[in-house]
């Protein structure tokens, strides 16, 4: 394994696609999912790609933002690592990446969501220095 990270060019952001797909529990149709992308690439959005050998085997979404709590903040997103490299140390090898580019930044916060079922990210979350400090609510419109 030759694994590399990097941020993903807004040109090649859509190679991120077929990764998002895996991950839905309720897939959103590609073509909607292409139109959102495209639209986070011209907001406060960046993308770190995992690489093996030079294919896109893992995504971590980044979103940067001032919130009056935090400072200046980096909010991860779509965290996902495909099976066949999942349990390989893959994740606190990202996880290093992310938390030094993140004071490469300037941030003093980083934050992330998780879904309340996934209890195996909750670990490896906590494992990585995380605290939960509340619940993420939503409201479908």
């Amino acid at each position: 394994m030759e694994l590399t990270f990097g941020i993903i060019p807004p040109a090649e952001i859509l190679s991120i696609i077929p990764l998002l797909q895996k991950m839905e529990e309720t897939p959103v149709p590609e073509p909607v999912l292409k139109e959102r992308v495209l639209a986070m690439a011209q907001e406060n959005y960046e993308c770190i790609g995992i690489y093996d050998s030079g294919k896109l085997m893992g995504i971590c979404g980044l979103w940067f933002q001032t919130r009056h709590y935090a400072g200046k903040n980096m909010e991860l997103d779509h965290v996902f690592i495909d099976d066949g490299y999942q349990r390989k140390g893959i994740g606190k090898k990202l996880m290093d990446f992310v938390t030094q580019y993140a004071k490469e930044k300037q941030c003093s916060w980083m934050e992330l969501n998780t879904y309340v079922h996934n209890f195996p990210s909750h670990k490896f979350y906590y494992n990585q220095g995380f605290v939960a400090k509340g619940y993420h609510f939503v409201k479908e419109l």
